[in-house]
């Protein structure tokens, strides 16, 4: 099995990687290469191959046509901020860029079964002013240009399936935590922050209110999710797209998890300026209805220590995913 990770230098790859690396295979079957791609890239894992360099270029897109991966993680993105500041850069690397890689993975297949890709979309594309409860027909209105250019790479991987060109499956990645401490793009790194603060007992101040309620999940958690959905079963989903199943919190609540788990008065330590505009959109959302990808074997952190540890868990630990 040949295994491509797009995106693998950022904070959601790396864990993938390492993830992969670790387990030396996907659903039973052995990983021969395993590739990382990414505009830059680090130290990487022993006898990972490098493809370093801009994905949308024609050099880098013919060396993953000459891999020909059996399986695609695809995590390479503008975030949300970002893209909302740079409608061009986010076409093209968020839209364009994508679409030049699925076309590069189908033509490439080697002919016996089409390329898997795991794509990591977003509950971007739900939107704001969400109903009481978050369903599989709750009508899809992304707010900013990332959620709407994640929404239509969704739909087009579905077409791809439906085609028979590639085996799609889109997972729609939650509030990710915990994020190093440098600039993002993403306005919701404040849910990170928060919790590297606490962990180190440091004030901060978050733009949304004690009870805003957002979607949260660890980074290693998400990193299972993404190599387990590669080989589950989707059965008939003409979607082929999922919310991963999340631990609907307060920011209380993980307040709450943090001061328990380090030591800390932590509502003493946060500081709460909320900003309509953030909350509207990163602090409102209700509870999810995830019965659909939960019957699929994937999972949520547990509870919110336990999503604390994992989040804060150290790089190298090799402990629970």
């Amino acid at each position: 099995m040949r295994v491509l990770v797009t995106g693998a230098g950022g904070f959601i790859g790396a864990h993938v990687l390492a993830l992969l690396h670790r387990q030396g295979q996907v659903g039973g079957r052995r990983i021969d290469v395993l590739a990382a791609a990414d505009q830059r890239l680090g130290t990487l894992p022993a006898g990972v191959v490098a493809l370093e360099g801009d994905l949308g270029s024609d050099e880098l897109l013919a060396r993953i046509a000459a891999l020909a991966p059996d399986l695609c993680f695809h995590l390479a993105a503008v975030p949300g901020g970002a893209a909302e500041a740079d409608p061009a850069l986010s076409r093209r690397v968020n839209l364009d860029t994508t679409l030049d890689l699925f076309d590069t993975l189908a033509a490439a297949g080697t002919g016996h079964a089409p390329p898997v890709v795991v794509y990591a979309s977003t509950i971007a594309v739900y939107g704001s002013a969400l109903p009481e409860l978050v369903t599989p027909q709750t009508p899809l209105r992304p707010p900013l240009i990332y959620g709407a250019h994640k929404l239509a790479c969704e739909v087009l991987l579905a077409d791809f399936s439906r085609r028979g060109r590639l085996d799609g499956r889109s997972l729609r990645l939650p509030g990710i935590v915990a994020r190093p401490h440098a600039p993002s793009g993403l306005v919701s790194a404040f849910m990170s922050e928060l919790l590297h603060a606490l962990a180190a007992g440091e004030p901060v101040t978050l733009p949304v209110g004690p009870e805003a309620t957002a979607w949260w999940m660890s980074a290693r958690r998400c990193a299972w999710n993404l190599v387990h959905a590669a080989t589950m079963p989707v059965g008939d989903d003409p979607a082929r797209a999922w919310p991963l199943p999340v631990l609907h919190l307060s920011m209380a609540d993980v307040v709450q998890a943090l001061s328990a788990e380090f030591g800390v008065d932590g509502h003493a330590l946060v500081r709460h300026a909320p900003q309509p505009d953030v909350e509207a959109v990163f602090g409102r959302y209700p509870p999810l209805d995830d019965r659909i990808p939960r019957a699929l074997g994937l999972r949520d952190d547990g509870d919110a220590r336990a999503l604390v540890r994992r989040a804060l868990a150290p790089a190298g630990d090799t402990g629970d995913f």
